[in-house]
């Protein structure tokens, strides 16, 4: 098992309370759009009530779209179930300060009902279940996630007026590992990192993208859960920190017709001793034979699983020959063309999935590679040979390129329902049926630019 040393300890964390260093903690999970919900408590009163005994939160916080309607077809909460509560309970390895927010630290709570069960529909309960399937195999999942965002010099509060149009990019052009366009935002993009080390994450370094304004900040691996967990407080505390600095970024999967924001997943996995278990470094590309059949069960899965990749209508739009987000259930040897990438050797060996976008909810897409892992694994599927070339002209499956599609191949997927059970399935599809409902229905720029005066 990993070690989750606690960035703040409880005993820190009472000392800095005696001091008045701390006057605010911060309890919050991550819901189904991957963002961060809770509550502020009064530091004094968390310790001595919230911290040992939870607190409660509405139902209806796994059950709403992603402006907090109230929506119909969740069988958890509902109108006719009163909408009531669940339990918030605080896992103390993730407590931390948060700087950008002074005199306040964060912990993360893990969703249960009242009798102490699980909320089987809650993202880290999700995670946390493939975890235990991990752990039955002697095997723990270390993962890292790269981030993409865009920023504009633009408030949110002007872009929302605006209706998000002419907006100002950070930067005017592609800067791709450019340090003068890096520079260009250098004061924010150090206070986030600084911020977030502060915070007890191991940020790694900051780099330009391609599209106008497009950065990405990484941080190192860690055990599979801590990596979600940081993911989820960086995301939030990125755009806080933009926010008090009068600038907005944006992790949506493909803000314009350009470079979308992705968010590559690294995942490998070790034993109880600490070795490498995927990899063998005098077997061709590295991969033991366990890694032949995890990566296989990538392959198997990757259509039905989709969902927990791309969750949301934009998430589909990333999908283009040429733009570096994959269209081909393919994997290579350091093939960034593939949607499953292969690099690294010893313990640096690694799989890359390069499906996900920025508006991934961590946790859904790190269980869904781990169940498609071991559904290789477990029915010891045979991987099929590289693509080295180019996979956008090749002869591979493609991903699915619509939320529709995606959402009738995971209802119909006897993986996901193996792997995570009716109840999860039923809920996300429902996720899905909810927005692409909204959708359907919306009126967008592009038809009334196209049909107002014309048709």
């Amino acid at each position: 098992m990993a070690d989750r040393t606690p960035p703040l300890s409880t005993g820190e964390l009472k000392r800095l309370i005696d001091s008045g260093e701390i006057d605010t903690v911060v309890l919050a999970f991550t819901d189904m759009q991957g963002r961060l919900q809770g509550k502020r408590f009064a530091a004094r009163f968390f310790l001595d009530e919230v911290l040992d005994h939870g607190t409660e939160g509405c139902t209806y916080l796994l059950a709403v779209d992603a402006d907090m309607n109230t929506v119909t077809g969740y069988a958890m909460s509902s109108w006719e179930r009163g909408y009531g509560d669940f339990a918030m309970r605080a896992d103390p390895a993730t407590l931390r300060r948060t700087p950008w927010n002074p005199g306040t630290a964060l912990v993360t709570a893990d969703l249960t009902w009242h009798d102490g069960s699980p909320v089987p529909a809650s993202p880290r309960q999700i995670l946390r279940r493939q975890l235990d399937r991990l752990t039955e195999r002697g095997w723990t999942a270390y993962a890292a996630t790269e981030l993409e965002f865009m920023l504009f010099k633009d408030t949110y509060e002007s872009a929302w007026s605006r209706g998000y149009r002419d907006m100002s990019p950070a930067n005017q052009y592609n800067i791709d590992y450019s340090v003068l366009g890096t520079g260009r935002v250098e004061p924010l993009l150090r206070r986030i990192r600084n911020d977030m080390g502060a915070a007890g994450m191991a940020v790694e370094s900051a780099k330009g993208e391609c599209n106008r304004g497009q950065h990405e900040i990484t941080f190192r691996y860690a055990d599979a859960l801590t990596t979600c967990d940081q993911h989820a407080v960086y995301k939030t505390g990125a755009k806080e920190i933009a926010a008090q600095e009068g600038m907005a970024l944006t992790f949506m999967a493909k803000y314009d017709e350009r470079e979308g924001n992705s968010c590559h997943i690294h995942l490998s996995l070790r034993d109880g001793n600490g070795h490498p278990v995927l990899a063998d470094d005098s077997a061709p590309y590295g991969m033991s034979p366990l890694m032949r059949h995890f990566l296989a069960g990538q392959l198997a899965a990757m259509r039905d699983l989709t969902l927990l990749h791309a969750p949301n209508i934009n998430s589909y739009k990333r999908f283009r020959p040429g733009s570096f987000a994959p269209t081909a259930v393919a994997w290579g040897p350091d093939n960034r063309t593939c949607a499953l990438r292969v690099i690294g050797h010893g313990h640096a060996h690694r799989l890359e999935n390069r499906l996900p976008g920025g508006d991934v909810n961590p946790y859904l897409a790190v269980a869904g590679m781990i169940a498609a892992g071991l559904h290789g694994i477990d029915n010891a599927l045979e991987l099929p040979g590289p693509c080295t070339g180019n996979a956008y002209t090749g002869d591979a499956e493609h991903v699915p390129t619509t939320l529709r599609e995606a959402a009738g191949l995971w209802r119909d997927s006897p993986i996901a329902r193996g792997a995570f059970g009716d109840e999860v399935v039923e809920h996300y599809l429902n996720m899905a049926r909810v927005e692409q409902e909204a959708f359907d229905t919306a009126v967008t720029d592009w038809e009334r630019f196209r049909s107002f005066e014309r048709m």
